[in-house]
């Protein structure tokens, strides 16, 4: 039986294309694609003015792409599942349609539309669309989900991928709903974005997937821990956001040369994915836990957070952050290392730093990754600790990248820029000695590990 009117809402899926909620709402009559903005998420460090200023960026270009198609994007604000089953009754929607997502609060706001939806007889749907497949798509034998990750992508490799959706060529809407109106972001954000960060929105992100696609995925293998070269994509925002489709995006980089270290990534993603919804806790509590007794140090977390650790490549990784609200993955890594095995600070305080600045910030990869560094999540090497000097000197030879970011140390010259503290002169600069010794902080932290 044909249905009147469909409603599809959004949440972290901000695109047209390859949206299979939205694909099956526009089938309808008349099609409501509606965004709420959640007044819990707005009143909580969810609300990050990076990623805020983002989304709303991304909900315009929404909005406009929708309009093309002969649509537009309705806007409420309030309880997503009270605002929808209110919208279905303004407009006699039948059906509702979503993306399926993993976090804990996802899950529970999905799980409460559902039974909305059930006590009034409409019907409801969750797609896929957040990853490239479902978590629950691959699963070890006797396991509700893969605990490390060779296996997991081999796993992975070998399922079929759905077929991409195409954009609705042609959308109508109810005539008489109200449609609401975006806010401003200083209205909705407890601060300012970086000003280096990137724009929101499917057509930003979609030219962009198109030029790394063309110009930089043949060299990411070889590339992709290039510091000063920045060889990666520099689309995990419009990941986070559903700007750009992840299956999309690995369909096409798979049928090109060089993409199969590039898809690795993106099964990276789901691996996490598959964690998080396995365990709803990740954000919060040790995967594995190691019975750490962290520093409380709250000196030392300052100085970290602000780039003052003395040590050139996590100070310039930490001054890239709050400029951009961005930070390169090698770098991600060696700044996480560092907190928790050099300055031996619990993951969670770091996890939130990150949290609060970063445009690209999703809780799988989020806490998933600073696990992974802690050594309480899924590496098999919990006790692996990176040396901050050799990273620099393996990653940004030339130090390129502390110099973008470190204005205060242009004065070094060649090689001591990995070890300022060594040269002659240094008490002349406006930078830190460094606030650990790291050969000894790799030994204490070991010690405490237990080797």
């Amino acid at each position: 039986m044909q249905i009147e009117t469909a409603i599809v809402l959004f949440n972290r899926d901000l695109r047209v294309h390859d949206h299979p909620a939205l694909a099956a709402a526009a089938r309808a009559e008349r099609t409501v694609p509606l965004f709420v903005l959640d007044e819990r998420l707005l009143g909580s460090r969810f609300a990050a003015p990076n990623r805020v200023a983002f989304m709303l960026e991304a909900l315009r270009d929404l909005d406009e792409a929708l309009r093309r198609a002969g649509g537009r994007l309705f806007v409420r604000r309030g309880d997503p599942v009270r605002e929808a089953i209110g919208v279905a009754g303004e407009c006699g929607a039948s059906a509702i349609h979503v993306s399926a997502d993993w976090s804990a609060y996802a899950r529970a706001r999905e799980e409460r539309l559902a039974r909305a939806c059930k006590e009034e007889r409409i019907e409801f749907t969750a797609h896929p669309g957040v990853t490239v497949v479902p978590p629950a798509a691959a699963r070890p034998t006797g396991g509700d989900h893969f605990k490390v990750f060779s296996p997991y992508h081999r796993a992975w490799s070998q399922l079929p991928w759905r077929e991409a959706a195409g954009p609705p060529r042609g959308l109508s809407v109810p005539g008489k709903l109200k449609g609401g109106r975006l806010p401003s972001l200083d209205s909705l954000a407890g601060g300012r974005p970086s000003p280096g960060r990137l724009p929101g929105g499917e057509e930003e992100g979609r030219k962009r997937m198109r030029a790394w696609l063309r110009d930089g995925l043949g060299a990411y293998e070889d590339r992709h821990d290039d510091l000063p070269g920045d060889g990666t994509s520099r689309l995990s925002a419009y990941i986070r956001w559903g700007c750009v489709s992840p299956l999309e995006l690995a369909r096409e980089a798979s049928e090109r040369r060089g993409g199969a270290a590039f898809v690795r990534q993106l099964c990276w993603r789901d691996f996490h994915h598959q964690v998080l919804a396995a365990t709803p806790s990740l954000p919060r509590r040790d995967y594995r836990p190691r019975r750490d007794r962290w520093s409380k140090s709250q000196r030392a977390f300052e100085a970290w957070r602000e780039g003052r650790t003395g040590y050139p490549l996590v100070d310039a990784a930490m001054r890239q952050l709050a400029e951009e609200g961005f930070m390169h993955n090698r770098a991600r890594m060696t700044v996480a290392s560092f907190l928790c095995k050099d300055l031996y600070i619990d993951w969670r305080p770091g996890a939130w730093h990150f949290w609060d600045l970063l445009t690209d910030g999703e809780v799988a990869n989020n806490a998933g990754n600073w696990q992974w560094v802690a050594g309480t999540g899924n590496d098999t090497r919990p006790n692996r600790v990176l040396n901050p000097v050799r990273q620099a000197k393996r990653f940004d030879p030339e130090g390129h990248y502390v110099r973008r970011y470190l204005p205060e140390l242009e004065p070094v010259r060649g090689k001591a820029i990995f070890e300022p503290w060594r040269m002659e002169g240094f008490e002349r600069l406006d930078y830190p000695p460094p606030l650990v010794d790291h050969d000894e902080a790799a030994a204490a932290f070991k010690a405490h590990r237990g080797g």
